[in-house]
């Protein structure tokens, strides 16, 4: 790869994101169907819900607003740099899993049991296109350095890296 070549700056990113936001307005579309009622919550567990909704709906604008402008990737993409601190430093596809956290969070205010299958039909779907699409491309470009970053930073929930357990268990001895 020459200078002038870098990785897209879109990537997979509008057909992993665009699946998973049509498939939450869809769900919240035909979730009074006679077929779903009996995994309609109400009450208090229907409030829990909500709550835990709007949390991870903030939670995903939060985590998207860190993975862009705050971490600047297009900046790393256009300058071919493996960006990993800041969001990156959580989660190797903050922006994907930014759009699937706030996802989550809308069907959980819809309230249907059903649907808390589909958060994991997302991680089963941006699995399997991360790694055939943009990790293929990463792996070929920064080689051991991508690798040494996927073992200690998880690909879709976000969580802090193994580096930094290791590091803080050793400066506590």
């Amino acid at each position: 790869m020459n200078n002038n070549e870098h990785l897209p700056i879109y990537g997979p990113g509008p057909v992993i994101g665009g699946v998973m936001v049509i498939t939450t307005i869809a769900a919240c579309f035909v979730r009074n169907l006679p077929w779903l009622k009996t995994g309609r919550l109400e009450g208090s567990i229907g409030v829990l819900f909500i709550t835990a909704g709007i949390i991870l709906i903030f939670a995903g604008i939060a985590l998207w607003i860190y993975a862009v402008p705050v971490s600047k990737i297009d900046d790393g993409i256009l300058n071919n740099h493996l960006v990993t601190n800041g969001a990156y430093a959580i989660v190797r596809n903050p922006i994907y899993s930014a759009i699937m956290i706030a996802c989550t969070g809308v069907l959980l205010i819809a309230r249907n049991l059903w649907f808390l299958i589909i958060p994991l039909l997302f991680w089963v779907f941006m699995t399997v296109m991360l790694k055939n699409t943009e990790e293929k491309w990463l792996k070929d470009l920064y080689g051991n350095e991508y690798t040494d970053y996927c073992k200690r930073v998880n690909r879709c929930w976000p969580w802090i890296s193994k580096r930094r357990e290791i590091e803080g268990n050793a400066s506590q001895e």
